[in-house]
């Protein structure tokens, strides 16, 4: 019923403002941007490089990104000056701060065009988005349209391309403040934070390999700390059914995640949003890229100067998929199969210990704390 009644808020409002702004056409002043979608939580904080960019463009408007309500205590601090607002589409008062005010010069979607919609509702009098989405209803509100690369390229780099402009800066700890957090018992030495759970058990490693990893590193001084999502316990039991190392599984928001990470001196994660939140963080990152791209979900240009290691073994076999987005991508090289197509990732389970020795040595190098650029 929530999500009935949002697209009713939705729709009928979206076509009265398209009706009533009568031409359109790009805006010469930039005052007001919305950046509409609804993305999981890695998508969500690789639109950085967009963020940085719109910046860097409008000095003084005032930029608002959707974010799903359970991330928008990471944006608390306003990083690149932006406001974020959380909107839940079962949650139809959470529409309410999107379509007060006065509208918006543009609007950017990146993703899933549906949210266009979104972004005309909220007054949007430019949308600019990706084009080749299906069905072709999602694109109706869209003014302008552009094409994704025709080479292969990080999503974070992607997305910053819906504006014109210079690139930005390579990312920097200092353009994203900490946010306030509660209080959380950091360990006391030396500690490996090995975030164990993902999106899809076709991006899990093996429990054996988690335990191995986590004996090294204990052999070099460090305490592993396991992480993971809510209702992924049983994940580190298995890992560690004699409760050997401390567990922290489901026990932490999002923004207790962020000081944890900052106090580790090592991030180990399969391809989920930790690592990327690892890589704004600034903790040494080693992610392991099994169905996903180590392309598409790496550091890209902005994030160049960033300690992050991708892991995976290409070409492999069955990571063949060309779709992003609903879009043919021909230099795409992934796997989105469901575990009813693919019960076991084999992907996942050809990355050894041995592929993590030497990253970890090069990680565990990284001067720590690091100096903040």
């Amino acid at each position: 019923m929530g999500r009935s009644a949002t697209r009713l808020r939705i729709f009928p409002r979206a076509v009265s403002k398209r009706l009533s702004h009568g031409r359109r056409s790009a805006p010469q002043a930039v005052r007001r941007v919305l950046v509409a979608h609804r993305l999981l939580l890695g998508d969500t904080l690789m639109l950085s490089p967009l963020l940085a960019r719109l910046r860097a463009a409008w000095p003084n408007a005032l930029i608002d990104l959707v974010v799903n309500p359970a991330f928008a205590c990471l944006y608390a601090s306003r990083p690149w000056g932006v406001r974020a607002i959380g909107w839940d589409p079962a949650d139809p008062q959470t529409l309410a701060p999107l379509l007060a005010g006065d509208g918006y010069d543009l609007a950017l979607v990146p993703g899933d065009n549906r949210y266009s919609w979104l972004a005309q509702a909220a007054g949007a009098r430019w949308i600019v988005a990706h084009e080749g989405d299906t069905p072709a209803w999602k694109n109706l509100p869209v003014d302008e349209l552009r094409p994704f690369p025709t080479s292969a390229a990080a999503w974070g780099d992607m997305v910053a391309d819906l504006i014109d402009g210079p690139p930005p800066p390579a990312y920097c700890q200092t353009q994203w403040p900490a946010p306030v957090a509660a209080p959380i018992d950091l360990p006391s030495g030396d500690c490996a934070v090995l975030h164990v759970g993902a999106s899809t058990p076709l991006k899990q490693w093996l429990p054996a390999r988690w335990h191995a990893l986590a004996e090294r590193l204990e052999a070099q001084g460090l305490q592993p700390v396991f992480l993971a999502g809510r209702g992924e316990a049983a994940i580190v039991r298995e890992i560690d059914p004699a409760a050997r190392w401390r567990n922290l599984a489901g026990t932490l928001d999002l923004a207790q995640v962020w000081h944890l990470l900052a106090a580790a001196r090592l991030l180990v994660a399969p391809d989920t949003g930790i690592s990327h939140l690892g890589r704004i963080v600034g903790v040494p990152t080693i992610t392991l890229f099994g169905p996903g791209s180590a392309i598409i979900c790496g550091a890209g240009e902005f994030w160049r100067e960033s300690p992050f290691w991708p892991v995976t073994v290409a070409p492999f076999p069955c990571r063949d998929q060309r779709m992003l987005f609903r879009r043919s991508l021909p230099w795409v090289e992934r796997c989105g199969r469901s575990s009813q197509e693919c019960p076991h990732p084999r992907c996942m389970d050809a990355i050894g210990l041995d592929h993590l020795d030497a990253t970890v040595a090069r990680a565990l190098a990284v001067p720590w704390p690091r100096a903040v650029a």
